[in-house]
């Protein structure tokens, strides 16, 4: 089967997604905007040939360079599992007729309005929310929406350029940080808890579920330099809390029209116990969250996503073993990081229960925490009980602190 893959190496994790592809057999034509000689050595052994495009994200280009690059050669797959390139990818499925999701159904997971109004559609609780371009219609929307609002863009993903606006004065402020925004979302703020539902799915329907808890919320994780965001995947599945967000999760991917491969879907749970639909990607969340579920059923979802989205097949064994628990650690200071402080401690109490530990190391720059949740490294526990993992992970959220200088 010959496959091509947009971006293999960029973000990061996609050399894990070109991996899995040439471990069920694909031959894999990769395509990116990384000169060739610049390619991760780690990368090279699973790609058939690469093509270098001056520009990803020129689609009109890239079609036309992709499609004469493989004038004559039979291509049964387009994939891509990065957020900006999913309507490229569907786009070259039409343009050559290889199967897969429309540019249409793309879109719904990509158009965060329109995603919303097929949601609702459905009948499916989702925010009140307004497509809006200019100042005045942010104005006119905000006027019918109240007081605590979202801002957020319409392609945007991770949080990115997201605003919660509680008042007049944080409404001019954040229509000032947005004046380039070309277009938005204004929306009704959920409060409550925030979970991710997230999937490997064929021909739409889940082979593969995941739940995982925000601590906090996303938006609080993108706005406070001084939080270390935790993520928790959740072992057991079955508890009734979940059932609701569950549900609406399989709802909406009957609702968009969701074909084979990953999706991201986030969700919120009110203090009156509604599950309310958030967004949704038809791609894998980022920031590790699909190491994360390997962790949680020692699994490798990138070759079995590879092998769905090839042949149609779910194969591992993949009954759900541990909460697992991602710490993201932001440094004090500015500069490079000079010293780390509690990682012994915090790594001896938890023990076995640690998987990983990537912090940065002194000597290394800062990363800018307002562009990566990935901040300044990660630690990742996991454990049976909910309980543990919990503790062990917020034991490093206050217990672990980095030094920038």
């Amino acid at each position: 089967m010959r496959v091509v893959f947009l971006s293999p190496t960029y973000p990061p994790e996609m050399i894990e997604y070109t991996r899995g592809l040439a471990e069920v057999g694909a031959t894999v034509y990769g395509v990116g905007d990384t000169p060739l000689e610049a390619l991760p050595s780690r990368v090279r052994p699973y790609l058939h040939d690469y093509l270098r495009v001056p520009r990803i994200m020129a689609e009109d280009d890239v079609i036309e360079r992709v499609s004469t690059w493989l004038r004559g050669t039979t291509v049964d797959r387009v994939l891509s599992n990065w957020e900006p390139l999913v309507i490229l990818a569907a786009r070259l499925r039409e343009r050559w007729g290889v199967p897969g999701m429309s540019v249409d159904a793309v879109r719904g997971f990509r158009d965060k309005q329109l995603m919303k109004e097929r949601v609702q559609a459905a009948g499916l609780r989702v925010p009140k929310s307004r497509r809006v371009r200019t100042e005045a219609e942010t104005r006119a929307a905000a006027e019918e929406i109240g007081y605590p609002l979202i801002l957020k863009p319409i392609a945007g993903a991770g949080s990115a350029d997201t605003h919660k606006v509680t008042s007049n004065a944080e409404f001019e402020a954040v229509l000032k940080a947005m004046r380039g925004v070309p277009e938005a979302s204004c929306e009704e703020y959920i409060g409550g808890e925030e979970f991710t539902f997230d999937t490997v799915c064929i021909g739409g329907k889940p082979a593969y579920e995941n739940v995982a808890a925000y601590l906090p919320k996303p938006l609080e994780m993108r706005t406070l330099e001084w939080v270390s965001p935790v993520i928790i995947t959740v072992r057991d599945m079955q508890q009734a809390k979940l059932q609701g967000g569950i549900e609406l999760g399989r709802k909406v991917l009957d609702a968009l029209g969701m074909g084979d491969g990953f999706t991201h879907m986030e969700w919120y749970l009110t203090p009156k116990g509604e599950a309310v639909f958030g967004e949704i990607g038809c791609r894998p969340g980022g920031a590790h969250i699909v190491d994360q579920m390997n962790y949680t059923n020692d699994i490798d979802l990138f070759r079995e996503w590879a092998r769905v989205s090839c042949l149609g097949k779910f194969e591992a064994k993949s009954p759900r073993k541990y909460n697992v628990g991602i710490v993201f650690k932001r440094a004090r200071g500015e500069g490079k990081i000079t010293r780390i402080e509690g990682l012994g401690a915090w790594m001896r109490e938890c023990g076995e229960w640690v998987v990983e530990e990537k912090l940065l190391r002194p000597g290394t720059p800062r990363r800018n925490w307002k562009h990566t949740l990935l901040s300044d490294g990660h630690v990742l526990v996991r454990h049976p009980e909910w309980d543990e993992a919990h503790r062990m992970s917020f034991a490093a959220a206050t217990g672990i602190k980095m030094y920038a200088e």
